[in-house]
């Protein structure tokens, strides 16, 4: 049973979200872009792994809190500039969220606890990081993967598609192969996984 903290906290992330001047298109109609991609998170969450606990469902939602707040733009260019952009994504978001979940009532443990598993600690040793790994990577190939693919060279994102797959339990494998993924994007993947 979910507490009304979580409730609380999920709401006042998605009303940060919600401020996100990009928007996209979802079920018909134009909405936030950040709004979108936390409730496609919270759902594919819970389709993983329903029994996420409260800290794995706050991460999630909040993964990309305000990122519009940070544009790519405004790091160099290159992989040491796309590395610093994402580090400081980390940390902007795990912040955020944080912030959220004292105003919310939750005390420092478990802001400490899910800032940690926005920042992506522990990865590979942390049953909750693993689980949000898989869900970010599914939300991708399900959601973005396919309007990527078509903006980049097939060698480019086959090459990201290698480096993302190690990343994966073997349940988010599972979940990724299982995916309706448009055949142009099910090929990119099929040759991925092939090399």
């Amino acid at each position: 049973m979910a507490s009304d903290r979580l409730g609380i906290a999920l709401d006042a992330i998605d009303a940060a979200n919600g401020q996100d001047p990009n928007r996209i298109e979802f079920e018909g109609a134009v909405h936030p872009a950040e709004l979108v991609y936390g409730q496609r998170m919270s759902r594919t969450l819970l389709r993983l792994y329903p029994e996420a606990s409260e800290h794995l469902r706050i991460a999630a939602r909040g993964q990309h809190i305000e990122r519009w707040t940070s544009p790519r733009g405004s790091f160099p260019q290159g992989r040491e500039g796309y590395l610093r952009w994402r580090n400081e994504l980390k940390r902007t978001h795990a912040r955020r969220v944080g912030e959220i979940m004292t105003g919310a009532g939750y005390p420092a443990e478990d802001v400490a606890h899910v800032e940690s598993l926005i920042r992506k600690h522990r990865l590979k040793r942390d049953p909750e990081a693993q689980a949000l790994e898989d869900v970010v990577c599914v939300v991708f190939l399900e959601d973005y993967f396919a309007d990527f693919a078509v903006k980049h060279e097939d060698a480019k994102v086959i090459d990201i598609l290698r480096k993302t797959w190690p990343k994966m339990s073997p349940h988010g494998h599972e979940a990724a192969l299982r995916l309706n993924l448009p055949a142009k994007a099910r090929t990119l993947v099929e040759t991925a996984l092939a090399g």
